[in-house]
């Protein structure tokens, strides 16, 4: 009875805008914390846009351990509340569970895609972005040679991999060494492990590294400032963390799919199904600001925007990691 009570109210909610304050939004993080100054954080960011411009409160959850994904899902969705929003793809099994149990409640997933009625699942081409990092890379560097660290070794974080060597291969780079952080979760919360791989690299030849690696990417973008040489940083814009030292981030927007859930079901237009961003839907892009733009040159953002239009016309094609478990470049 007390879930189909609160079916009732999250449906009126969600479709009466008059009463769109109803709503009950709740956002919960995967392991690395919502201030990881990364992926998490930017997820945290679209929730505060959220309370700031509507004024509606959101409860939030950062998990400690995966047997925590399950059990936090259901008391949400016990407490009413509505939409709840995951960030990141390890929440697939637990929210294929609890969404069915919860039929009227709505869920959206980032990173992931869960075939259920009540999920909108949002998944980013972040070979697109990459790819003009990696020509930034490539035209930023002396050596012709860069370096990427990935953390949790998956298909995901290749698909980044894959597009920034295609990126500094097109702009000619010589080498582009690669290496993982680990093979679990654990690989997203450690800097220290980062900041060795990039000292490894470097002594390689590498003097620009980008880093898709959560918290990781913190040791790494500090091993590179400390040895003279420049980071890249991903998801969040990374650039103020070592300003003058970060030749830009490769911004995913992860912001922009939470702050969408939660506005969509204040207006009582919260959608379905599988949404995919990418340059052209400005859910990928790389940051310029102050601490970097003594950095890039003109003829690097030139460049760098025909490589973005170009992706964007289908004249350059970025080959993405996940279509077939393979890099070409």
């Amino acid at each position: 009875m007390k879930r189909l009570v609160l079916g009732l109210m999250a449906a009126t909610a969600l479709s009466l805008p008059a009463f769109a304050a109803d709503i009950a939004p709740a956002i919960i993080y995967d392991l690395g914390g919502k201030f990881d100054k990364s992926f998490n954080e930017a997820a945290y960011n679209g929730a505060e846009k959220f309370k700031a411009e509507s004024g509606i409160e959101y409860v939030e959850f950062e998990i400690s351990n995966d047997a925590q994904r399950e059990q936090a899902l259901q008391r949400f969705a016990d407490d009413g509340r509505n939409p709840i929003v995951m960030a990141g793809f390890s929440w697939a099994a637990a929210l294929e569970k609890v969404a069915a149990e919860y039929p009227e409640t709505n869920f959206a997933i980032i990173d992931m895609v869960v075939d259920a009625p009540n999920v909108r699942s949002v998944v980013y081409k972040e070979h697109e972005g990459s790819y003009l990092v990696g020509v930034m890379a490539a035209m930023a560097s002396e050596s012709k040679k860069v370096g990427f660290i990935g953390g949790m070794d998956i298909p995901l974080i290749r698909k980044f991999g894959c597009g920034y060597v295609g990126g500094a291969k097109a702009a000619g780079a010589t080498d582009v060494f690669q290496n993982m952080t680990g093979d679990t979760p654990a690989a997203w919360n450690d800097p220290t492990k980062g900041g060795e791989i990039a000292k490894a690299q470097m002594d390689q030849g590498a003097d620009v590294i980008y880093a898709a690696a959560g918290g990781t990417g913190v040791g790494v973008l500090q091993a590179a400032a400390d040895a003279g040489k420049l980071g890249i940083g991903v998801d969040s814009n990374q650039n103020g963390l070592q300003p003058g030292k970060v030749l830009t981030s490769m911004l995913k927007r992860v912001d922009v799919a939470v702050y969408n859930a939660f506005n969509d079901a204040k207006n009582g237009q919260f959608t379905y199904g599988f949404n995919v961003l990418g340059l052209a839907e400005d859910g990928v892009g790389y940051a310029m600001d102050e601490n970097n733009k003594e950095l890039v040159s003109q003829e690097m953002l030139e460049a760098v925007e025909k490589a973005k239009a170009d992706i964007i016309a289908g004249t350059v094609q970025v080959h993405d990691y996940m279509s077939d478990n393979s890099c070409p470049y």
